[in-house]
């Protein structure tokens, strides 16, 4: 019979972060499930041996580090960190404030970098572990009204990818998953923070993308608990997938993200490849 893997969910106490949990215990996984709110977490799923609630803000390193200490205090390892913590400030760039920017950065950024460094000395004494970090397709193609999201699963993007190579020869994998729009928290009022209007250039747009992501909410195709056990699943491969397009309509995202890269190479191929060093003159004799 298969060794018990523990888990290590962040975000656990609302949206796709409960299905995970959810998830990983149904397939007889240990669970540590952390948050900000540990009471919302315990009422979410009762009281279990494989289970344990601690309290995580993923900005703050000191919450991350306790939280590790917590996990192997009881359950002596971790085997499976999931990264799903984030926040979604919405708005046109010159309307979003610098702290807003940063607030982005601080959850969907520094938050999941925060959790891994905490998390990444443990795996390295096993020599085993798998990092699991949900981006978005913002972290595939930018959108109007998204830069600071978008941003923010840019940089996760470029993290993760270089720290797959680092991390490769201890025996630890990792997997970036790009969800489309899944029926999730993420749009609520609770959960997304708009920019203010200041600048009437924008109204016009404004008005219509605010219409538009208000009433995406509740509306999204995905299925967030199918996800989870998707999750579950490339878990438990041997080699599991360095990315995971998760959606049909992520993967028509990602088909015309690299169909639009693939007409921007070639219009400008004869430029581009026009910049080398002209060779060096053979001198005369």
């Amino acid at each position: 019979m298969s060794k018990k893997k523990i888990w290590f969910v962040t975000g656990a106490g609302r949206g796709m972060g409960v299905d995970i949990v959810k998830a990983a215990l149904a397939a007889g996984e240990a669970v540590v499930a952390t948050g900000r709110d540990t009471d919302r977490i315990s009422k979410a799923f009762g009281k279990s041996n494989d289970l344990l609630a601690v309290r995580l803000d993923v900005t703050s390193r000191s919450d991350a580090e306790a939280a590790v200490r917590a996990a192997v205090d009881r359950f002596d390892r971790i085997d499976v960190l999931v990264n799903n913590a984030a926040s979604f400030y919405a708005g046109y760039f010159e309307e979003l404030t610098p702290e807003q920017m940063e607030r982005q950065l601080s959850a969907s950024l520094f938050g999941p970098m925060n959790v891994t460094r905490a998390v990444l000395p443990l795996m390295r004494k096993q020599r085993s572990g798998h990092v699991i970090t949900i981006s978005s397709t913002a972290g595939l193609v930018g959108f109007e009204f998204g830069t600071a999201y978008a941003a923010s699963k840019f940089g996760v993007e470029g993290w993760m990818e270089s720290l797959a190579a680092e991390v490769a020869p201890f025996g630890i994998t990792t997997t970036i998953v790009n969800p489309g729009f899944f029926r999730t928290e993420l749009l609520t009022e609770q959960s997304t923070n708009y920019a203010d209007a200041s600048i009437a250039d924008y109204d016009e747009r404004r008005a219509k993308q605010l219409d538009f992501w208000k009433s995406q909410n509740g509306q999204q195709s995905g299925d967030p608990a199918k996800l989870a056990r998707a999750l579950i699943t490339i878990a438990s491969q041997e080699s599991p997938p360095r990315r995971f397009i998760a959606g049909a309509d992520a993967i028509a995202t990602a088909e015309q993200v690299v169909a639009d890269l693939k007409l921007q190479i070639d219009a400008e191929r004869d430029l581009s490849t026009s910049l080398a060093f002209d060779p060096e003159p053979a001198s005369a004799i």
